[in-house]
């Protein structure tokens, strides 16, 4: 393995000043980190490898990463915005009931999974050695997005219970949404559907107080 490791690991990018050239070869060393993930596996994962699949120097790498821990980091956060990104289009259109603006939520998620083969693999990090920084569990940063919009479109202003509610419809439905992609590239109905199921038990409450 031809990592930079026996310094211990690092969690920080390597910045250089902000330039398009850069920001476009610091996406394409991801996209080749995402290859090499989903061909080989997280633990198989190397700045070797990732250059070999960038068609990339070791030092090009070595740039922008010190080490593979690096790699995976920064591929957890993208993986993280892509997440965000995709529930923030959701909540920024129209819908006409709180009900279908939840189910758009959920299938954004469940899209997330389908679309970005990596997140099936590494998610946003959670639960894996990724050096001394703790990941911070995804479901409470998504229910900040969801209390905010149901604050500034609904007027509705969510108790401790309601709260925890929301943390749980989006953790479980993470949970079976990550089992039902674990051997079925398009993830196995079967769990999906109980995944939004279980989602929509625990959000049914919030909804009806929204009604009224």
């Amino acid at each position: 393995m031809n990592d930079r490791s026996a310094a211990g690991p690092s969690i920080t990018v390597r910045h250089e000043p902000v330039q398009a050239r850069a920001a476009h070869r610091i996406e394409a060393l991801l996209d080749a980190a995402a290859a090499v993930v989903v061909e080989h596996g997280i633990e198989h994962l190397t700045t070797a490898l990732v250059a070999e699949r960038a068609g990339a120097s070791i030092g090009t790498v070595y740039r922008y990463f010190p080490d593979r821990v690096a790699v995976l980091v920064a591929l957890a956060e993208r993986n993280l915005e892509r997440m965000h990104l995709a529930i923030e289009r959701v909540l920024l259109a129209e819908h006409e009931t709180l009900s279908d603006a939840i189910g758009r939520v959920i299938e954004a998620m469940v899209e997330t999974f389908r679309q970005v083969p990596s997140f099936r693999a590494l998610r946003t990090g959670e639960g894996l050695d990724l050096g001394p920084q703790d990941r911070e569990p995804v479901a409470p940063l998504f229910g900040d997005d969801i209390v905010g919009y149901l604050r500034e479109r609904w007027d509705l202003e969510v108790d401790e219970e309601q709260r925890e509610r929301i943390d749980l419809a989006i953790g479980g439905l993470d949970a079976l949404v990550t089992y039902a992609f674990l051997h079925d590239p398009d993830g196995d109905p079967r769990y999906l559907a109980l995944g939004m199921q279980i989602a929509r038990e625990q959000l049914e409450p919030i909804l009806a107080a929204a009604q009224g």
